[in-house]
């Protein structure tokens, strides 16, 4: 039975805070009681039999009351630290003093005041040292008797110092160790034997000592502490990690404080992103929260990569409402339960609709009356848009033409719309149709500027590069072909393509929408083109595995639309600085308002027929610069 009873709670995850309050209160008064036995016996004074009970009495009471203001018994024993001890002390002095005081004043007076004072100090010391023993105790028994058995199941983590950077934070190593054995730091270069945390720091200077750290620690994993780490290291402890099949993992750039404890931080394994041999963008969080806070925001397309981190991020400013508008029923549902789990306390409203259907805009903007609108909602696939020509200007054309308008008629304040490199010089209908979105919103808002039409909304426009994770991209379908077991497959041998993360994506829409004054198109430093084939090849290193040997790499000739080269976005030449040394505003070509009107109309009477060849020559005409590559509608050009 007894032997039941102990496995039952080492196996259970945490014990019950209740049992833990009445543990410590019944010690609490077995202590007491003893203590006034002991003073009783050292001091001759005869106390009455009933006068021991009232201490007993009395100390429960005491106890109980401080233990619940104290909240000692809300710490899970196991992780009992510094804090927890702190507060285990002032419940028990507390108590003890309280206990004399009642004892002393109200129900006897049967000892002198130097015997109470004793009876008090003695009461304080030995309920406390009991009570953290008690914890000690559990701690041991834990460790020694239920993780021994599970040791080899939890990661076993080194963690990756930078000599010229402070130690990771106390609060965060421990949290660490809840789900995972720390078992040293790490640092390259030569040094003397040095302990963090009483943990041993290693040194390493090449591969073969990397791995025979390993082979002594039995590490299963190594953990960097921050994204720059991953990049001054990617071509040596990252390749040390890869060539010995260990797992390379990334801690979060926040830690998860609640009620006063930092949650286990959720490890992510280093992705192909940290490795791209540039730094993110930065951009300054608080004037974002004061532009946005209070009021009502839309995003479309918020089921998207872009709109759902667009969505996930502007749920940290304050809003009063966001309104998240797409046409894509069940990734809807998927951000809308992933919302109202990570942000209970944000009020927003999922609304399914399509951007090409004008009642729909009209009854959101009249029910919702948002303030600021970030437009993500497109169609984006190249080589599809180029089959489906028609689609693509009904979407993206006429349906930002639709929320444009009726951002002016119904006062939006700023109205952000999301763009893409491929609007550059278009050889793609994708890339096109947003050019001729682009075009419709630049000169609205000219229009808006020079008095010509009535209004107040400032219209940003915001472009960059391919985004690397993002729904169809190009990690995804890799990561997909890696688990088939290959081969990945790409286009070109020399195509080459600039990236950037959805977390820089969304900090440029959210730095372009107030940082813009109305009629502006945002683009930024790309940083180095990226070769697709080394992509690729990265990605099966990563997973352990050698190119070309392990897995395959097949290219399968260029797609429709598709072009070796994408054109360099920030220029000296084509754009002028901003406030963000990554951020520029690009040169562009002045629209006549009327005549991009007047063809928008026509474009949309031949999308509107399935015209294909008829729609594509239109856009031609309108974007002249549009010249399209490996394509059936090259023939236009000529």
């Amino acid at each position: 039975m007894t032997t039941t009873m102990m496995q039952l709670i080492l196996r259970s995850h945490f014990v019950n805070q209740k049992l833990i309050l009445c543990a410590d209160v019944l010690l609490s008064g077995v202590t007491t009681w003893l203590t006034y036995l002991l003073t009783n016996n050292l001091f001759s004074y005869h106390l009455a039999f009933g006068s021991l009970w009232v201490f007993w009495v009395l100390s429960m009471v005491c106890s109980l009351l401080f233990f619940i203001l104290f909240r000692t018994y809300k710490g899970i024993i196991r992780y009992s630290s510094l804090a927890e001890s702190l507060r285990i002390m002032g419940a028990c002095l507390l108590a003890a003093v309280f206990t004399a005081l009642l004892a002393r004043y109200v129900f006897v007076d049967e000892l002198p005041t130097t015997v109470w004072v004793l009876n008090t100090l003695l009461d304080f010391l030995f309920t406390f040292v009991v009570l953290v023993l008690v914890r000690v105790f559990a701690f041991l028994l834990y460790h020694h008797s239920f993780q021994s058995q599970e040791v080899d199941t939890r990661r076993r983590l080194l963690i990756y110092i930078d000599p010229e950077k402070e130690p990771m934070p106390l609060s965060v190593s421990s949290a660490l160790s809840r789900d995972n054995l720390v078992v040293g730091y790490l640092r390259i270069g030569k040094c003397d034997t040095q302990r963090i945390d009483g943990l041993k720091l290693y040194s390493i200077e090449n591969g073969s000592d990397f791995r025979k750290l390993l082979h002594h620690t039995g590490a299963n994993a190594l953990l960097f502490q921050d994204r720059k780490d991953v990049e001054l290291e990617r071509d040596r402890l990252i390749r040390y990690g890869e060539k010995n099949k260990i797992s390379l993992l990334l801690l979060p750039e926040t830690e998860e404080i609640r009620d006063g404890h930092v949650r286990p931080p959720r490890l992510a394994e280093v992705r192909i992103e940290d490795l791209l041999g540039r730094d993110e963008i930065r951009i300054n969080m608080e004037n974002i929260q004061q532009e946005l806070q209070g009021k009502t925001v839309l995003v479309t397309g918020a089921a998207g990569s872009i709109g759902s981190e667009i969505c996930r991020q502007l749920c940290t400013f304050g809003l009063k409402e966001l309104v998240l508008f797409d046409m894509a029923e069940t990734p809807m549902h998927n951000i809308r339960l992933e919302l109202e789990d990570t942000f209970p306390d944000v009020k927003f409203t999922p609304v399914v609709g399509d951007i090409r259907m004008m009642p729909r805009l009209q009854w959101l903007m009249r029910t919702y009356k948002p303030q600021v609108i970030f437009h993500a909602a497109a169609y984006k696939h190249v080589p599809l848009m180029e089959e489906n020509p028609c689609e693509a200007v009904l979407a993206n054309v006429i349906g930002t033409r639709n929320l444009a308008d009726l951002a002016v008629e119904y006062g939006v304040e700023r109205f952000v719309m999301i763009s893409t490199d491929k609007a550059v010089n278009p050889t793609n209908v994708m890339g096109a149709s947003k050019r001729l979105a682009e075009i419709y919103v630049q000169t609205l808002s000219m229009s808006i500027a020079k008095g010509e039409t009535q209004g107040k909304t400032k219209f940003i426009t915001t472009r960059f590069g391919n985004v690397l994770g993002s729904n169809g991209s190009v990690i995804p379908r890799f990561r997909e072909q890696l688990l088939k077991g290959g081969p990945l497959t790409v286009t070109h041998p020399e195509i080459i393509r600039y990236f950037m993360t959805i977390p820089e994506a969304v900090r440029l829409v959210l730095e372009a929408g107030v940082m813009g004054e109305g009629d502006e198109i945002f683009v930024f430093d790309m940083g180095k083109p990226v070769k697709i084939a080394d992509l690729a090849r990265r990605m099966i290193e990563l997973a352990g595995l050698i190119p070309d040997e392990d897995i395959q790499i097949e290219y399968t000739g260029l797609r429709p639309g598709e072009k070796l080269y994408e054109e360099l976005l920030a220029t000296k030449e084509n754009t002028l600085p901003t406030p963000n040394e990554k951020i520029f505003r690009a040169h562009v070509r002045e629209y006549d308002r009327e005549e991009v009107v007047k063809a928008i109309d026509h474009l949309k009477e031949i999308a509107q027929t399935v015209d294909r060849m008829e729609t594509v020559r239109c856009m031609k005409e309108i974007v002249p610069e549009f010249k399209s590559k490996n394509s059936d509608f090259e023939r236009l050009d000529k």
